[in-house]
């Protein structure tokens, strides 16, 4: 169009016509691309989250009351669970133990007493609370003591653990008859003087390498010795303090054990199974271990106590023996076959759904009061490892590795219900902070919404 053959004051108009067109095109579209919609379903939440695209995810929401999936999304697709794996481990637990720990079994042979171990946790930890049953039982017998171990049949580490990891606690080797949690704690003394040493008789194993550098202690373990190495011994940091795992070994075990009991501890010379006339000690209560199996991720409780739960079943220690019995008698419902390996979830071979995670918490949840299930896990902003994330209605286990993260339990809503969920988050590459941001997030909107 030619504007020239118009009138000034009608190109005029024209122009502003067009100018105001297109600027008001220009705010609509501006408003389109900085005003995000405020999602109004859990689904909106799910498929429009930025930072889930960022990572392989899958998350379920389950109204137990109902019996009624709510909202899944990527539910059927498998995942390396990290520690949530100790939601299977506890779930066996409570069906196969009952209310208390067996820490020990032992038959009467003329004038010895030979006992065996049931990889009870507890015995000289310091993360349960002081139990003397044993040491008393140990220490008032007038009878030899010779140590059995045939009924240990496993290996020091789960499938799919990392080897080297063994100087590092949260890496203790599985054994028969654990003390002190399998570990040597090194702390600082009060005035900063030096380094206390527990259990004390490891203190003759502790050795100065001066080749071992550093301005700050660090203290090593050779892998297959309880050889354990420092560079200095004095402590600037009054709030030093580092465990170690110990190599474990029958042998050791009863030296050890002699030191302890201060009287003579053998290892049996030939293998004896545990006859049907064995007697059985039994030590805590079974909340005391299974709280910082939940709470803490205490990759050690969680190995033990499956070893336990083999040898109330099988009178053998076997983690992939007890596994394929639960997996078999208890979890055939399963909607997708469970890969499990180990107990605490530190091997990367464990591959869950978060529906099978929601068929296992339905499980539990239909098998103990409610109250006692908050206590067990974690809880939002008050204790275990969500105390700093989250709100007091959240009530679910952890799950962390290096680029997964997984959070699966309970939620209680504003309106008194509660339901089951399960995020699972495999194969990003950022931290693990957005995606809790993330989670918190939709959480909140679950309880206020339902």
């Amino acid at each position: 169009m030619n504007l020239s053959v118009l009138p000034s004051n009608i190109s005029f108009l024209f122009l502003l016509c067009i100018f105001l067109a297109t600027s008001c095109r220009s705010k609509k579209n501006l408003v389109n691309i900085t005003q995000k919609k405020t999602p109004t379903s859990v689904q909106e939440f799910i498929e429009g989250s930025e930072v889930l695209k960022n990572s392989f995810s899958g998350f379920a929401l389950y109204d137990p009351e109902k019996e009624e999936m709510l909202y899944q999304h990527n539910a059927d697709k498998y995942f390396t669970p990290a520690s949530n794996t100790k939601i299977f481990t506890l779930y066996t637990a409570l069906e196969l133990l009952g209310d208390s720990i067996p820490a020990l079994k032992y038959i009467v042979k003329n004038d010895s007493l030979i006992f065996w171990g049931t990889a009870d946790p507890s015995f000289l930890n310091p993360q349960t609370p002081e139990n003397k049953t044993i040491m008393t039982f140990l220490k008032k017998r007038t009878e030899k003591l010779f140590f059995a171990s045939s009924n240990f049949q496993d290996k020091r580490y789960g499938a799919g653990w990392a080897w080297d990891d063994f100087g590092y606690s949260y890496q203790s080797e599985k054994s028969p008859f654990p003390i002190h949690g399998n570990l040597v704690r090194f702390k600082s003394q009060l005035n900063g003087n030096g380094v206390d040493i527990s259990p004390k008789p490891f203190e003759t194993l502790v050795f100065y390498n001066p080749q071992i550098g550093g301005t700050s202690i660090q203290i090593r373990r050779k892998e297959f010795e309880n050889i354990f190495e420092y560079n200095q011994i004095q402590s600037t940091d009054k709030d030093f303090e580092k465990d170690i795992p110990f190599h474990y070994s029958n042998e050791f075990f009863v030296e050890l054990m002699s030191i302890i009991l201060e009287k003579n501890v053998e290892l049996l010379p030939i293998k004896m199974t545990i006859p049907e006339n064995v007697k059985t000690i039994y030590s805590v209560q079974v909340d005391e271990i299974y709280e910082p199996l939940m709470q803490e991720s205490d990759n050690f409780m969680a190995e033990q106590i499956l070893l336990t739960c083999s040898n109330e079943v099988f009178d053998t220690m076997n983690t992939q023996k007890i596994i394929r019995f639960f997996t078999k008698e208890y979890l055939k419902e399963s909607p997708d076959q469970p890969l499990w390996r180990d107990g605490s979830g530190l091997s990367r071979y464990n591959l869950f759904t978060p529906q099978t995670m929601i068929f296992l918490l339905n499980k539990i949840y239909k098998k103990i009061p409610e109250e006692r299930i908050f206590n067990i896990f974690p809880t939002g902003k008050k204790q275990g490892t969500i105390k700093d994330w989250y709100a007091p209605f959240v009530h679910a286990k952890t799950g962390t590795l290096s680029n997964k993260h997984c959070l699966s339990g309970y939620i209680t809503t504003r309106k008194e219900k509660t339901l089951l969920f399960s995020f699972m988050h495999n194969n990003y590459i950022t931290s693990s902070t957005p995606l809790k941001e993330e989670m918190q997030k939709i959480l909140n909107f679950i309880h206020m919404k339902y």
